[in-house]
């Protein structure tokens, strides 16, 4: 039995796990999935201050007491969970990156990528960066039922996306599953890839697209298993 702790990424609350969570207790694990400050139920718990989503996670690990712990980050919520981790490394079994962004110290979710137009789009929507339109998850595995549960999701903090990581190690002595979801780009973004050069890292790939806790649950489930499996 392992516990879980699951994030999902930008827009998304602890629900996008359901189907996930699901399929790990069916297999004995205990599954805690974690809503972050100003999302889903806990929108009107706007972040308070820089590093507001690495706090939510660590307080969640202690409030519960948890021991060898499996945390898992999906796309934005790499970046805290990255974070997390090293904050919790006495409490840690892995770290498992769903397709996701790794904190860079000093840099945020937006550097290193053409992030103009979010920036843009936090600017025009009070602070904000809106969930995608339908036809921006195209291409992505999903169905038209899938796409309209993302759609209707939260808008997300900008701060988040903006303020920088801090990290007092490299990550890549942490003992890590990455998971690259192929339909999203066949190579790691380069400061995965840097990472990935770690003994201590494995890379899983998934033939399906950036959000698949929704479009391969029970094969995402799998694969977290796997993760643990023999540790």
């Amino acid at each position: 039995m392992t516990d879980f702790v699951l994030v999902a990424g930008a827009w998304l609350g602890a629900w996008a796990w359901d189907e996930v969570a699901a399929e790990l207790r069916g297999a004995g694990h205990d599954v805690h999935a974690l809503t972050l400050s100003g999302l889903a139920e806990k929108r009107a718990a706007q972040p308070s201050g820089p590093q507001a989503h690495v706090r939510d996670i660590v307080e969640e690990v202690e409030r519960l007491g948890l021991r060898d712990v499996v945390l898992v980050g999906h796309s934005y919520a790499g970046i805290p969970v990255g974070q997390a981790a090293e904050r919790i490394r006495d409490r840690l079994r892995r770290v498992v990156f769903v397709d996701a962004n790794v904190p860079v110290d000093g840099e945020s979710f937006l550097s290193g990528w053409p992030s103009a137009g979010v920036r843009r789009s936090i600017a025009e929507h009070n602070g904000f960066w809106p969930p995608l339109t339908p036809e921006e998850y195209a291409g992505q595995g999903l169905t038209d039922g899938q796409i309209a549960r993302i759609v209707g999701s939260t808008p997300h903090p900008g701060a988040t996306l903006t303020e920088p990581a801090v990290l007092e190690r490299p990550l890549d002595d942490l003992p890590v599953t990455y998971v690259k979801c192929l339909l999203d780009g066949d190579e790691p973004m380069p400061a995965v890839a840097a990472l990935l050069k770690s003994d201590r890292w494995e890379l899983v790939e998934m033939a399906t697209g950036h959000w698949p806790m929704f479009s391969q649950p029970r094969e995402l489930a799998r694969v977290l298993q796997a993760s643990v499996a023999g540790l």
